[in-house]
């Protein structure tokens, strides 16, 4: 579908200095996302961006957008308000690993499970960055940090797991320093009828640096990543040459040639299949025993509640007496007092 660009990425930027760390991988995922709006044919009046708290919700004043920069694990909850509000706006949700899954869990499965027709880019840089380096619902087990300086004793959050345990129907992932594969994620995130949740792995320099690096730098990610393409077989590696099959429930890496291995034998990604079963599997793999599966990895129809709300408001107004506020005042029993 051609899309009619009467704006460049530039109309997105607001004139405010932007105050993020240098290096921080927040200033790749700002830029992705105003090109993105600008390739999807937005116009800036009809956006809001709306975001909680933490470093990555510092976003909105960079938007020359609408925006509310709400209050900690509150995005999702004000986020679906303002949709239900005015259904014509696109509304961006901006949140973080603690801000989304610590105190706005709640709110973030809730809005995922009813399929709020929000944009929700969560950054990931396993860390709370902006109290100063604690460790956060996505900090890997045995993290030394601020609040954990012998090592946390908990397992973290898997964001997509979450995302399919609260029957979410879009869940991609990509990296801070792909910008060609944010904004092509962005884009098909914003063009999903519901609720889209992409995960950006992204770096804090300052607290957390380097945490995804094993599978982000340039050397190995071809090697330690794989590109997931609703439609394509689902190969990997700087030669591509190796794959995924199935080993009974199990998925399993094996390289084309070897064993009488053929590109046929390769799962070819269904990104649109409604069972969640195989999304989950591609979800959870890590690295090293796994490359760590980037794109879309699920993207699904399903009823959505915004529109759902407004199809009921009509119904209910077509059928209702109530006409007025007059007619709702004195639809009850009315006493004249003298």
């Amino acid at each position: 579908m051609e899309v009619k660009q009467e704006y460049t990425f530039s109309d997105f930027k607001s004139e405010l200095s932007v105050r993020w760390c240098p290096g921080c991988g927040d200033h790749a995922i700002l830029n992705t996302v105003q090109k993105s709006m600008a390739e999807l044919g937005l116009k800036p009046h009809e956006v809001a961006v709306i975001s909680g708290i933490g470093c990555s919700s510092r976003f909105t004043y960079y938007m020359n957008t609408f925006g509310f920069h709400t209050i900690h694990g509150r995005a999702s909850a004000i986020a679906t308000g303002v949709k239900i509000a005015n259904p014509q706006l696109k509304v961006w949700q901006i949140t973080g690993d603690g801000d989304a899954l610590a105190i706005g869990g709640n709110h973030f499965i809730h809005a995922i499970r009813r399929n709020v027709n929000l944009n929700m880019i969560l950054f990931n840089n396993q860390i709370y960055g902006l109290t100063k380096g604690q460790y956060s619902p996505t900090s890997k087990h045995g993290f030394v940090s601020k609040s954990s300086p012998f090592g946390t004793v908990e397992h973290p959050f898997r964001p997509g797991e979450l995302t399919i345990g609260a029957r979410g129907n879009f869940f991609a992932r990509t990296i801070d320093k792909d910008l060609k594969l944010c904004v092509d994620v962005f884009k098909k995130a914003a063009q999903h009828e519901g609720a889209s949740v992409v995960e950006v792995l992204q770096n804090c320099v300052i607290y957390n640096d380097k945490t995804h690096e094993a599978i982000t730098d340039k050397e190995h990610r071809e090697d330690r990543t794989i590109l997931l393409e609703h439609g394509e077989p689902m190969i990997f590696g700087k030669n591509r040459d190796k794959g995924l099959i199935l080993d009974g429930m199990t998925l399993k890496i094996v390289t084309i040639g070897e064993n009488n291995i053929t590109k046929d034998d390769i799962l070819v990604h269904n990104a649109e299949t409604e069972d969640s079963t195989m999304h989950l599997k591609l979800i959870n793999m890590e690295y090293p025993e796994f490359p760590v599966a980037t794109g879309v990895v699920r993207s699904v129809k399903g009823l959505v509640y915004d529109e759902e709300v407004e199809k009921q408001i009509a119904t209910v107004q077509s059928t209702s007496k109530i006409k007025s506020f007059y007619d709702l005042a004195v639809e009850g029993d009315v006493w004249e007092v003298k």
